[in-house]
This record gives structure tokens, C-alpha cells and sequence, in this order.
């Protein structure tokens, strides 16, 4: 599936942006519908084309004004370049071949944006008989050109499979009224080849459908069946999302083991194995939330009771992943590449999908989804929700900004190890840390059909720092200009890189590496680790540590080899500072620009925080402009960039490891938010120190909150905590409570012992995995086999 025609469906209104009555018109209709299967059927499709229109609403509030104003220049554009000649060989002139599958695909989309237009009132095309003339014909040359039942499927599967007939259903709904019947009958037949049911990928039959792919077919199906009177159709549809013809093996209302769908832990995988919270996960939760609403009080209402792993999610999978409305970009695959997408808009994606989703919620849930909302919304002005949202979107979300009975929740605030898909995130109130690791189940990057080209690093530790005084970090043109080869957090060799996923179709990269995750400790403390092994054509190894702590980001490094011949370095900082930012640098307190700075202490870059340097190092340091554009690291076919230059300036701060080390390391402090003057105390008394730092442990001690964390690599000794074998340990003590988390992020063994180093007395409560054997050194005895890497906890008291 190609993740941009995500984009594009929200972008016209669909999949994304049907959010507007479904709760409570739902329930009127359902009450008052009529027993007749054709009111059924009519009743719904109403629901249908309110949910992609918004239905009604007030012209004179200047936000639904503005929406209409947007809708109408987009659509004014597309009519104004739309062929309407009887000689034409393509409705768009950048859209020929209509034969290729790319351009029919984009073809209906911007149909459907004409036929949204058409169906609102206030925009210029409105009940036009011409524009409803005009789009009856092109849904017609469409269908004899290029995609009809006889058309063999070429190219991309997902235009003939999902979007195409998606936009094209959509089309049927908005304009049913008027659209011949000959018509309708010959678009309902190219939908039932190209996809027939929710269960099956049409062109490989023995495939099942998982994940947003599922959830996107299912509601082409029930339009499908609705426009058909059909009723089968429609209980398929609603079957397909739990998986009734396979017995729940790829349902959508189950947590999975692996592969593709939601994890018990919060983690979201499509294609196997890559992160995609922020994209297909955000697809799947749209297309299910829209699927319930449409349905919700009919004949197919949806009534699997295990919904309720969809409202869980909300919570589980989302909730950490989004930063005052933006989707961190950790979650997001290769839709980073993507120009007219970015961290806000598939944030904003999200949001819709999870106010329509309330709609039929529990109403504990929903309140507390509303509250959060409403909270993202009020902080976020730098890209505001309702100037991104559609009209559907913009009526669930003023009703949520309106209600004075809806407070805004504050900024979530954690640690999240997301063991599943190899994400860590910590939260605090006024920034947030995120990493991005890799191993051999998760893969470090997806590229293919010309997106994410410069993708090379982004898995291999990259440290994502969130600013709530900063909201454009990474989307303000951060892809296009950033140095690929320096992303915060990474280590890596200075080798030329090759450009990715030139070719038709997508792929991966799976590291060897087993260690990739980490525990956390009382939802408020993280440790993770990532073994780094270089891409094919690179010896590079290293040993990487991370401990996230209450105002602090602790970042070790060790074993750090190479053999190749090339400079290895290890990127502390890679901050975009906008278009004309030019932020004071500090090291040690002197100003600096740009090169060796010598043995500095810390440094610090206004607005940003602090950086320190336990014990010294050289620092380097550049401040300049970099340029570029998005078609650099985007040429795909419906989401290629544009090649008009972007620039943006930059300071870097990295230690240079020198050509071919044998054995180096790093250790850096991040102090999100912090001041010069703060960092300058930190710097000298080290309330957090550095035990150890080598090839079998990276440790350290956090005195302020009676906290050490240690990742071992192998069976040793740190801070006085021993482990009998690999794994990550936090060990907090408060008073006479000894709280302790266990993982084994290798996931390499069965069981490891740990050895704490003063007395307990009794356990208050312990995991079942954990086997506690009290005294002067007490023993924990964790059965890690088998956790996919997830933290195993216990309460002791001395």
C-alpha cells in the first residue's frame, strides 16, 4: 500500500475527514428509519455523503468560511484545469497517460474534490448543472480509458485495489441523485473486480488484507454494497473488520503477536515490520471509526465486543505518539519524504479520526479523548487544526473547543517503551524525547517508489526533540535541508550514500542486530539500548545507551569500531533553526560559531537547552544555511516534491570519533529547556552521574531521585546491580520502597538474575515473571524468554 494516497484522501475530504454527525444523527436516523431495506440503504448513504461534506452548517462562522474558501480554490483550480474537450486523451494535462495507474488514481481523487465542492453550499461550483455535467462525463472516460473490468492490473496495486475505487464510490455517493444508471451499474462492476471483498489483495488471491489495507477495503465494499442495494455487501464490509471468513486471524479488533496490526504495548506495524503509527495506523483508525459511524443503529451496526482494542489504542498506540496535535515524525515511515503531508498534517489526521471514533465511544473514553484533544488544540498555534481540517472535521472539533465542560487535558507526560516496534518516548511537560532504533524486526527504514531517498540514518538511533515553545522543528522544511548524514542521536560513518527506493514498489532495511528497546520504570523513567551495526559496505559497530530522566536525556556510547577507513562520528545535535534563526551558541560560556571548540565542558543554543559533556570532550561545532527540495528526497508518482529551493540554518554540534576508531565512545547530556546559566550548574555538580560506560554495561545514577539504570551487554556488575546476563535494569529507591524494572530488549534469553546491593525485606508486589528472593542481597530472577522484550516489574520494601 502507498501511504501517500492517505494523504490524498484527506486531503479531499475522505477517509480522514468524515467527522461531522455521525454520533448523534446516527441515532435520530436509526430511531426514525423505516424497516424497508431500501430505507436502510438510502438512510445510510445520506449518513455517507453528511460525513463527507460536513452537512450543515453555520456559512457565517468565519472558520466554516474559510473552510469553504479553501475547498473553493482547490476545486476552482481543478475545474479551471480540467479537459473538457471532446478530443481529450486525459482529464489533467499532468495527469497523462490516464492509462498509467498512478494518474487514473489521481484522477478520481481530484474528481472527488470537484464532486465535495459540488455537493457544498457556498462554494462557486454548488448545485452547478454544468460541473455535475461535466463530472458524469469524466467518471465515464475515465471508466472506458483506463480503469473497467477488462483493464489488466499493472503498476501499483494500490491505485487499482483501494484508491481508485475508494474516490470513485465516493464520487457515486456525492452525485447518486443525478448519475445514470447505466453509469453507476458499470462503476459498481470495476469496484466488484479490482476489489470485491475486504479479505483478499484482488491481484495475489491467497494474500490476506491486514491492517489499514483491510480497514480501507472494507469501506470501499460497504459503499459498494449500499450504492447496490446489496445487502451481503454491506455485512462483508462490516465482517471483513473482525475477520469473520478466518476466524479473527487478521482482525482489527485484536491485539497482534506480529506482524501487521496494534500491539498490547502501544506499537503499530504495517508491512511486516516497520513503525507506522503515524500513517497507516492513523488510516486504520479513520477507516474504522468512519465504518462504525456510517453503520452505527442500522441492520450492519458493528457489535464484536473486542471494539474495544480500537478505543484502547486511542490511548495506547496514539496518545504518547502525539505532541500538541503533531505526529512525531518516529511513527510517520517514509511519509516524512512527503512535501504536502509533514508531522502536522497527519496529525491532524489523527485527531479527526479519533474525535469521529468518540462519537460512538463509551463515554468515559470519549470524554477523556475530547479533553485530550482540546488540550492539543488550544497549545498548538503554530499549525492550527482549523486551518487544516476539512468542514466534516471542523464541526466535531469547534463542538469540542465550544463546550465549556470539556477542560483541556494538559501535555501527557511518561515514559513509553514501545518494545514491539522498537520506539522509546519520553514525555515531560514542556518537551518531549523520542528515539528511533532499529534490529533485526524492525527495520531502520522503508523506501520505494521514489519516496524517503535519503532515509539512510533515521533508524539507527535518531533522537527526536520535542519543544513546546518550538512547533515547527521538523516541519518546517527540516527533510529537504537537514543533513542526512548527521541526524540527531546517530553514529555514523561519513561514506557517500546511494539515493533509496528509486525503483517500482517498496522495501526495507533489517539490521542484524538483536538489542534494540529498553524498560521503564514507573511510567515516568526509561532506559534503552540499540547495538549499532553498519548498513552493507560499512564496518561500522557501536554500543548505544540512552537513560531518560525528569529533565535530563543521558546519551552513552561505547565500543565504537570501524575498520573502513572513513571518519566516524556521533551527531549531538542537528537543530533547524528556521529560515532567518540565528540562536547564540554557547561552549563553556564563550559565543561560538563554527569548528573545534577543544575540550569543552557544555554548550548551550538559545531557545533550545543545554548540552553537557561529562568529564569533556572536543566538541565540534557549524552553523550554517543548507538548501534544498523536497523533490530531492521525494520523485513519487502522487507525492513527489517540488523543485523549488528551500532553505534553512542549521547548528550542529557532533565528536568526531576520528578515522577507523577501535573502541571509542561518547557520553552527552541533553537538558531540554534549560538555561546557559542552568546548564553551567548542572555541568559542575553532576546530579547525574556516569558509572560506567563500556562494551559490557553503560550505567548511571541519578542522586536527586535515588534512581541508577544500567543497560548490560553481557553478565557484570554496575552501581553495585549485577545481572547475570543482558539485559536493561532501573532500580529506584524512595524511603523504604525499591521499585525495579527488567527487560531483555535482545530478547537472547530465558532468565536473568539480578543482584541488588542493599537489603530487602519483603515484596509488595512482583510480576508473575518476577522471582524474588529477599535478604541482605536480595535476588530477582526474571523469565525474560518469551516477552518480546517488554519490562518485567516489582515493588519491594526494605
Amino acid at each position: 500500500m502507498h501511504l501517500s494516497r492517505r494523504t490524498l484522501l484527506a486531503a479531499s475530504g475522505a477517509t480522514a475527514s468524515v467527522a461531522l454527525t455521525a454520533g448523534p444523527a446516527g441515532t435520530a436516523w436509526a430511531t426514525a428509519r423505516e424497516e424497508d431495506p431500501v430505507d436502510d440503504f438510502e438512510g445510510l448513504l445520506d449518513r455517507a455523503r453528511t460525513l463527507l461534506t460536513g452537512g450543515v452548517f453555520d456559512p457565517a462562522d468565519p472558520d466554516f468560511a474559510a473552510g469553504v474558501a479553501a475547498l473553493d480554490t482547490t476545486a476552482g483550480a481543478l475545474w479551471d484545469s480540467l479537459d473538457r474537450s471532446g478530443g481529450r486523451t486525459a482529464l489533467w494535462s499532468d495527469l497523462s497517460p490516464l492509462t498509467d495507474p498512478g494518474n487514473f488514481g489521481q484522477s478520481y481523487t481530484r474528481l472527488r474534490t470537484l464532486a465535495v465542492a459540488w455537493s457544498t453550499p457556498g462554494t462557486a461550483l454548488s448545485g452547478s448543472a454544468e460541473t455535475a455535467e461535466a463530472l458524469f462525463s469524466a467518471l465515464r472516460f475515465a471508466y472506458d480509458t483506463a480503469y473497467h473490468p477488462s483493464a489488466p492490473e499493472t503498476g501499483n496495486w494500490w491505485f487499482w485495489e483501494i484508491g481508485a475505487p475508494r474516490a470513485l464510490m465516493d464520487c457515486c455517493v456525492l452525485l447518486r441523485a443525478h448519475l445514470p444508471a447505466a453509469d453507476l451499474a458499470d462503476y459498481l462492476a470495476v469496484v466488484d473486480r479490482f476489489c470485491p471483498d475486504a479479505d483478499r489483495r484482488t491481484n495475489s488471491p491467497t494474500l490476506p488484507e491486514t491492517g489499514a489495507n483491510r480497514t480501507d477495503k472494507a469501506v470501499i465494499v460497504a459503499l459498494r454494497g449500499l450504492l447496490g442495494k446489496d445487502a451481503d455487501k454491506v455485512a462483508s464490509a462490516r465482517d471483513a473488520l473482525s475477520d469473520v471468513r478466518d476466524s479473527g486471524r487478521n482482525s482489527l479488533f485484536r491485539y497482534t503477536t506480529s506482524d501487521d496490526g496494534f500491539y498490547e504495548d502501544g506499537s503499530f506495524v504495517q508491512h511486516s515490520e516497520v513503525a507506522y503509527t503515524g500513517s497507516y495506523g492513523t488510516v486504520l483508525l479513520g477507516g474504522a471509526a468512519w465504518l462504525l459511524s456510517l453503520l452505527a443503529g442500522s441492520p450492519w451496526a458493528v457489535t464484536d465486543p473486542k471494539v474495544s482494542v480500537m478505543y484502547e489504542a486511542v490511548e495506547r498506540s496514539f496518545v504518547p505518539v502525539i505532541f500538541d496535535g503533531l505526529m512525531m515524525d518516529a511513527v510517520r515511515g517514509r511519509a516524512i519524504s512527503r512535501e504536502r503531508a509533514g508531522d502536522h498534517r497527519d496529525g491532524a489526521a489523527a485527531v479527526a479520526a479519533i474525535l469521529l471514533l468518540a462519537t460512538g465511544a463509551p463515554a468515559g473514553p470519549a470524554d477523556r479523548w475530547r479533553s485530550l484533544v482540546k488540550g492539543w488544540l488550544t497549545r498548538n498555534r503554530t499549525t492550527p487544526f482549523t486551518a487544516l481540517a476539512t468542514l466534516p472535521q471542523l464541526a466535531l472539533a469547534k463542538a469540542v473547543l465550544a463546550e465549556a465542560g470539556i477542560r483541556p487535558a494538559p501535555r501527557t507526560t511518561g515514559s513509553f517503551v514501545f518494545a514491539d516496534m522498537d520506539r522509546v518516548v519520553h514525555r515531560r511537560p514542556g518537551w518531549a524525547c523520542t528515539l528511533s532504533l532499529s534490529s533485526k524486526r524492525i527495520s531502520a527504514y522503508e523506501a520505494g517508489n521514489g519516496e524517503n531517498l535519503h532515509g539512510w540514518y533515521t533508524g539507527d538511533g535518531m533522537t527526536y526533540l520535542y519543544d513546546g515553545d518550538d512547533l515547527g522543528q521538523y516541519n518546517d522544511g527540516f527533510w529537504p535541508t537537514v543533513d542526512p548524514y548527521r541526524l540527531p542521536g546517530t553514529t555514523v560513518d561519513t561514506r557517500p550514500r546511494d539515493d533509496l527506493g528509486t525503483g517500482a514498489g517498496t522495501s526495507t532495511y533489517r539490521p542484524p542486530n538483536a538489542v534494540a528497546g529498553g524498560a521503564a520504570l514507573d511510567g515516568r523513567y526509561a532506559a534503552a539500548a540499540m547495538e549499532l551495526t553498519g548498513a552493507p559496505g560499512s564496518s561500522l559497530r557501536a554500543r548505544k545507551a540512552w537513560f531518560l530522566l525528569d529533565n535530563t536525556v543521558v546519551a552513552l556510547g561505547a565500543g565504537i569500531t570501524s575498520g573502513d577507513g572513513r571518519p566516524v562520528e556521533t551527531v549531538v545535535e542537528n537543530r533547524n533553526l528556521g529560515a532567518d534563526g540565528r540562536n547564540r551558541l554557547l561552549v563553556d560560556g564563550i559565543p561560538v560559531r563554527n569548528g573545534a571548540s577543544g575540550h569543552a565542558r557544555w554548550a548551550h543554543i538559545e531557545g533550545v537547552g543545554g548540552y553537557v559533556l561529562p568529564g569533556g570532550a572536543a566538541l565540534r561545532t557549524l552553523r550554517e544555511k543548507r538548501t534544498g527540495t523536497w523533490r530531492a528526497i521525494d520523485t513519487g508518482a502522487d507525492t513527489g516534491g517540488s523543485t523549488d529551493p528551500v532553505t534553512r540554518r542549521y547548528l550542529t554540534l557532533w565528536l568526531d570519533h576520528g578515522t577507523s576508531p577501535d573502541g571509542a565512545g561518547y557520553a552527552y547530556v541533553l537538558l531540554p529547556g534549560a538555561s546557559a546559566a542552568a546548564t553551567a550548574v548542572w555541568s559542575a555538580s553532576r546530579p547525574v552521574r556516569v558509572l560506567v560506560n563500556d562494551a559490557t554495561a553503560q550505567a548511571v545514577e541519578d542522586r536527586r531521585t535515588g534512581l541508577t539504570a544500567v543497560h548490560f551487554w553481557a553478565a557484570g556488575t554496575a552501581g553495585g546491580i549485577t545481572a547475570s546476563g543482558p539485559a536493561t535494569v532501573l532500580v529506584r529507591r524512595r524511603g523504604a520502597r525499591v521499585s525495579v524494572a527488567v527487560a531483555d530488549p535482545g530478547r537472547t534469553g530465558t532468565s536473568v538474575t539480578v543482584g541488588l546491593p542493599f537489603a530487602v525485606r519483603e515484596v509488595a508486589e512482583a510480576d508473575d515473571t518476577v522471582d524474588v528472593t529477599p535478604g541482605r542481597r536480595p535476588l530477582l530472577t526474571v523469565a525474560v524468554g518469551g516477552s518480546r522484550g517488554h519490562t518485567h516489574r516489582a515493588e519491594l520494601v526494605q
